[in-house]
């Protein structure tokens, strides 16, 4: 932790102070001017040691592996093609995120958006009726799992794609909100409500002041007195996000175990040596010899085990902190629960993905500029997906076909024609006047005393896409892309796949939209539809190794699928401490 403490020991006004002090100026070594120099124009170059380690997180060193099947592959689908790939370091959480972690997120969202936008915490909840099964009595953790303090410790399930997505951006924003507190840039400010609220995107475009405790640090621009801290300073952290499906895979492994030198001496089926799922090592006197490695299913009814000798020690997930880490440090990559990563499911993405920082779901966007080309002021009210809530009511009207009263079918009607509405407006770039439309919507459900109104609300609720105090982004055009090599499009979900001649439409070369991946359509694989990777307590050891690969819509969730934070880092490999580069490179000199 020795570059954690050098960093907090790291305030850029002593900086400023030392500087003004009379200490030589550091020069240019392309230009030979002054840096930190007011009277040049006061060019800044800040103390930097490296990325501080965020909370939670271990350090993945990164390198290249093997992705893809060891084992054989038994449901005979053919999308875990082996492929070498190379992976860039990257942090990873130590654990499943908890009820617990998620319970100080609920909390937080009740106290800063649930008087005025209730339907920001509705949509985090997560869906503790995935407990629910015909043939079981499971109402006990529909009640308690998620609440109750003995499971607090316990990684947190119901939580679909979309919702794990939401809650590393708001980690992301608390995080970095502390380091300027602990910077003694701001002070807490428990009076956060709406849009006033701290955002680490916000902070940044200058629209973001409540809480400062100081103006900012001094800013060696002669015209300027002080200014908000940069990402240049190296202070504020990148974000916190799902891992890609390449990053999992390879810190589930924990290769870095099995290194000598530059060759990898034995290959993995599990996050462990060997074919065999229980300790076998009899040393530090043998105290867990026999002790099975994870939290997964041992065969056809048995979940744990006989009484007096439970083979895993849980009936269904387990704390967090369980069994033995990985060669990384990382608890549960194989059993406990399954987990989300961030890309979408192509059966033959191992095929087309790179090979550098494999990935499929790009989705390129760009914040909103206005008039003067600055940040548009950021969004003061909810932004929902109009297309999504005009397929859920669409898919609403059909469900309750013959069932509903004239009163309650009269409300659908009004609520399609006005997302009709809103839709016609976003699609000419008039957000505002389609957001206004949505919320004049749910104004109209609140208003009305019939039995589907909760649903309703909770069901649009769902279809959120930005919250008050976000800044506003859009999606890349093609407009603006002309001399691009790289991409042009916004959307490369499709690259490489979903083309006409390979749908039913291959006999219209015209057909415009998505060919084969259709949203809502009969298909199970779309747009939508994400990977999931490891072993739950419900699977058997077969999905224990890292390789395997599931999917599973972004809007649904599961009891046996959580989910764990990644950080990009950014700099060097390997961070301090790396004596063996360090003495290679005092040699040379």
């Amino acid at each position: 932790m020795k570059h954690m403490n050098q960093l907090r020991n790291i305030a850029l006004i002593t900086v400023g102070a030392t500087v003004l002090s009379g200490c030589q100026f550091e020069k240019s070594g392309a230009t030979g001017w002054n840096y930190n120099d007011s009277k040049n124009g006061g060019f800044e170059k800040t103390e930097f040691v490296e990325q501080e380690n965020g909370p939670g997180l271990i350090l993945v060193e990164g390198g290249q592996f093997t992705m893809g099947r060891v084992t054989d592959d038994l449901r005979h689908e053919w999308d875990m093609i082996p492929r070498t790939v190379t992976v860039s370091s990257f942090y990873m959480d130590e654990v499943e995120v908890t009820n617990f972690y998620w319970l100080e997120y609920l909390y937080w969202l009740d106290r800063v958006f649930a008087a005025d936008y209730p339907e920001i915490y509705k949509k985090a909840l997560p869906d503790t009726l995935v407990w629910r099964s015909k043939l079981a009595f499971n109402e006990p953790y529909v009640e308690y799992y998620l609440r109750h303090p003995a499971y607090r410790d316990y990684p947190v399930v119901g939580v679909n794609w979309l919702q794990a997505n939401d809650y590393c951006a708001w980690r992301t924003d608390r995080v970095n909100e502390v380091i300027l507190i602990r910077e003694g840039l701001f002070e807490h400010y428990p009076n956060q409500i709406n849009e006033d609220h701290f955002n680490t995107d916000a902070y940044l475009a200058g629209q973001y002041e409540s809480g400062k405790k100081v103006d900012g640090v001094q800013d060696f621009n002669p015209n300027k007195d002080t200014r908000n801290i940069r990402m240049e300073d190296g202070i504020l952290l990148p974000r916190y996000r799902l891992p890609t499906e390449a990053e999992w895979e390879y810190a589930a492994y924990g290769l870095l175990g099995n290194t000598v030198d530059e060759r990898v001496v034995e290959r993995r089926i599990y996050p462990w040596n060997g074919h065999w799922v229980r300790y076998d090592s009899r040393k530090k006197g043998g105290a867990f010899y026999g002790d099975f490695r994870g939290n997964f299913m041992r065969g056809r009814g048995d979940y744990m085990g006989v009484a007096g000798s439970l083979n895993d020690n849980a009936d269904v997930t387990a704390p967090v902190f369980s069994y033995w880490p990985n060669d990384y440090g990382l608890y549960n990559m194989a059993g406990n629960v399954s987990e989300w990563v961030m890309d979408v499911y192509r059966p033959l993405s191992p095929e087309d993905k790179d090979d550098f920082r494999p990935f499929r779901g790009n989705v390129f966007k760009t914040k909103v500029l206005n008039s003067d080309g600055v940040v548009q002021d950021k969004h003061d009210i909810v932004v929902y997906d109009v297309d999504g809530i005009k397929y859920y009511l669409t898919e609403f009207q059909t469900t309750m076909q013959g069932r509903a009263t004239d009163e309650e079918a009269a409300l659908i009607d009004e609520l399609l024609s006005a997302i009709d509405q809103a839709i016609e407006f976003n699609n000419t770039r008039k957000q505002d006047a389609a957001m206004q439309r949505v919320q004049d919507m749910v104004d109209n459900i609140k208003g009305k005393d019939l039995e589907i109104c909760p649903k309703l609300l909770s069901g649009i609720s769902d279809y959120q896409s930005d919250q008050p105090g976000d800044v506003r982004v859009r999606n890349v055009t093609v407009e603006e892309n002309i001399d691009r090599r790289n991409y042009r499009a916004s959307d490369n979900i499709d690259f490489r796949d979903g083309d006409v001649e390979s749908s039913i439409h291959f006999e219209n070369p015209e057909f415009e939209g998505n060919a084969m991946y259709d949203w809502g359509k009969t298909s199970l694989v779309n747009d939508r539809s994400r990977v999931y990777k490891g072993a739950s307590w419900a699977d058997r050891i077969y999905w224990a190794s890292p390789s395997t690969r599931r999917h599973l819509d972004e809007r649904q969730s599961t009891a046996t699928i959580g989910f764990r934070c990644a950080m990009t880092r950014v700099g060097s490999p390997r961070g301090l401490g790396d004596e063996r580069d360090s003495k290679k490179m005092d040699q040379k000199r």
